[in-house]
């Protein structure tokens, strides 16, 4: 059942997209932490001829919450919130990485199946966490950068400054779904998260 807040960003995304009619626009996925709600709303509104914005995610109200049966969870979340998006779009704060339902988002995003296809996975590092020191992705979009030299599923990006360079990113992502020497190098294998991390 969706929250208040899922409720209210739901709106805005629909307001800012029917500001565009570019018909290339991909579907997105907004997978963010509830903390950096704010900020989320601020990319939507400022990208929303860019791309159109999928945002109700996976909350407390979901009945699949309390399974411990992984792909029963994996795909119920494709089912009900990733269906009709071909891209995720990961917003990194501060406590991003800590949290249960963002890794169980990014999880469903990788999961390939005859009725459900994997999404492309983008990382894009919120301006609050720019600069903060202990910034990091989290642990499966990790898994999936390219190593230093090496090639990788995903990719993750500093807040962009222009809407080309973030058609430029999706684009990518929404490339590498399709591209075998991309999607051969996806990681899904970690368990996922039975609890939201600490985060200071």
């Amino acid at each position: 059942m969706p929250t208040d807040s899922h409720r209210r960003l739901e709106a805005i995304a629909k307001r800012a997209s029917s500001r565009s009619t570019n018909p290339e626009r991909h579907q997105c996925f907004i997978s963010y932490h509830q903390d950096d709600e704010t900020e989320a709303e601020d990319f939507i509104d400022t990208y929303s001829d860019v791309f159109i914005a999928k945002v109700l995610g996976v909350s407390d109200e979901d009945d699949f919450i309390g399974s411990d049966d992984t792909d029963y969870v994996m795909r119920r979340i494709r089912e009900l919130y990733l269906t009709d998006s071909t891209v995720t779009i990961v917003l990194v704060g501060k406590c991003t990485w800590a949290r249960k339902y963002v890794d169980w988002e990014i999880a469903s995003t990788l999961r390939n199946d005859d009725n459900n296809k994997r999404s492309g996975l983008l990382g894009i590092t919120l301006p609050s966490a720019a600069n903060h020191s202990g910034k990091q992705p989290p642990a499966r979009l990790q898994d999936n950068l390219p190593p230093t030299g090496g090639a990788g599923y995903a990719r993750w990006k500093k807040y962009p400054t222009s809407k080309s360079s973030l058609s430029d990113w999706i684009d990518d992502a929404f490339s590498a779904r399709t591209s075998s020497s991309r999607y051969e190098l996806i990681d899904n294998t970690m368990s996922l998260y039975k609890n939201n991390r600490a985060c200071p």
